[in-house]
């Protein structure tokens, strides 16, 4: 890949990972209630999305979603089904005041974080015909394709890390401010809103977009 392509490519990906989407939403919301040393698994369970579905681009199952309305309408009416769980529960989530250095509450291992973040992105069949409408104009067909993914990949999860962090991080500091159990409550819900809309805008995505 010459230096002037992954200049392009790095340009773009700062675009694609700091634009609004699920994955902010889920970083500022795991932000908000565990702070930024626990929040961050989400992140990495969302980097992990990531390299799935650039490999799901790469091993041609990305063309599958391009051309097979039932397989794309599956993937996103899960997408959907998940956003909108994630939601609710959220909008549901205890009022209860949360300090910075809070420990992530029992039920809530690490483990289920990274679930949370990974699935939040491969469930997003949107990101998968981006990255498939993306990608191959940076491709240079000429030389190994491999070692190319390897440098695409990287290089959108280092953006993207940043980007999450940048979100979580900004969450974080909103727990200095919650001293009262309604503002928490009011927090959780504007969050809660936000995942129930982003399923509802993944909702109306039409297989020709």
């Amino acid at each position: 890949m010459a230096l002037s392509t992954w200049l392009a490519f790095f340009a773009a990906s700062w675009a694609i990972s700091f634009s609004p989407g699920p994955g902010a939403i889920s970083a500022m919301a795991s932000g908000l209630k565990y702070g930024f040393r626990h929040g961050r698994w989400t992140i990495l369970g969302l980097q992990l999305g990531i390299l799935c579905q650039l490999l799901v681009v790469a091993v041609g199952l990305g063309a599958l979603l391009a051309t097979s309305e039932p397989a794309f309408t599956a993937v996103k009416w899960i997408g959907v089904a998940y956003l909108v769980y994630l939601g609710v529960r959220q909008f549901r989530t205890d009022a209860a005041p949360v300090a910075v250095e809070a420990r992530p509450a029992d039920g809530h291992p690490i483990r289920d974080q990274l679930a949370h973040g990974y699935l939040v992105n491969i469930t997003n069949p949107k990101g998968t015909m981006f990255l498939l409408a993306v990608v191959p104009q940076f491709l240079n067909v000429g030389q190994p394709l491999p070692i190319q993914y390897v440098i695409i990949g990287a290089t959108l999860c280092f953006t993207d890390l940043v980007a999450m962090t940048c979100y979580t991080s900004l969450a974080a500091r909103i727990l200095h401010l919650l001293r009262q159990p309604r503002h928490v409550r009011w927090l959780n819900r504007g969050f809660g809103a936000l995942f129930i809309l982003a399923g509802t805008v993944l909702a109306t995505l039409s297989h020709k977009e």
